[in-house]
């Protein structure tokens, strides 16, 4: 896992590159590698014990159509398209597009993904994939644990609304690398508290420049952007 610095934040590419292209779709994935990205956020679900890259548990405001993701049959799923333009996507095809070219933050996002999931990396850590390929992160504390105990050496990421009192207690309990903030409980204090810690953190989601800054004076080691140009573009050049 590269560490980073105040100075060069990580940049997690939210859904891919969101801000320009349909969210966690292979166009916004390839488009986030063309502006450089080399960390790619997406969003992880199960239809018929296939992984898939979805935000939503409802199908409306990503495709228009009724009902919800996980009554869908895999066939059906395949013939739906995000805004009108783009497939949903399976995690295997997003793993052959950023094989040797970016990481993958994969956010478990139902039930059931967290123990498909680390059977599914597993699976890749034993055709030669490295564990620092991947980061997992979860709201939900017991699919982040089921990932963790099928595929211990992947690096996981407690993510959060609030600020629990005991977030580097709940970190440590299930074994974390990181904890993922919202932009609005980030406090030096808190950054502090969890670099103490021993954890890396990481704030979602920084879209504005003015932000960007904020995170990088605050002393964060990552932000997720759905404009992930705009957070390399700041970071300065390293020295030769």
């Amino acid at each position: 896992m590269p560490l980073s610095s105040p100075a060069n934040l990580i940049c997690f590419a939210h859904r891919g590159a969101s801000g320009y292209e349909p969210e966690n779709t292979l166009r916004s994935f390839k488009r986030a590698l063309e502006l450089g990205a080399t960390w790619i956020e997406c969003d992880i679900r199960v239809v018929e014990d296939e992984l898939v890259v979805f935000h939503d548990r409802t199908l409306g405001r990503l495709t228009g159509a009724s009902g919800t993701l996980a009554n869908l049959d895999l066939s059906t799923l395949r013939t739906l398209r995000v805004n009108g333009r783009e497939p949903i996507p399976l995690l295997s095809e997003v793993v052959e597009l950023l094989h040797n070219k970016a990481r993958l933050q994969l956010e478990l996002k139902a039930s059931g993904t967290g123990e498909r999931l680390g059977r599914y990396l597993t699976s890749l850590l034993e055709k030669g994939w490295d564990t620092d390929s991947f980061l997992v992160s979860s709201f939900d504390h017991d699919e982040l644990a089921a990932c963790k105990r099928i595929a211990p050496s992947i690096p996981v990421g407690v993510l959060l609304y609030g600020y629990p009192i005991n977030t580097p207690e709940l970190a440590r309990a299930l074994g974390a690398y990181s904890v993922h903030l919202n932009l609005e409980t980030v406090t030096p204090k808190r950054v502090n508290t969890l670099h103490q810690a021993g954890l890396k953190v990481f704030v979602y989601t920084v879209n504005d420049s003015a932000d960007i800054e904020a995170m990088r004076a605050v002393g964060v080691d990552g932000v997720f952007s759905d404009f992930p140009d705009r957070v390399l573009l700041t970071n300065p050049p390293k020295a030769s």
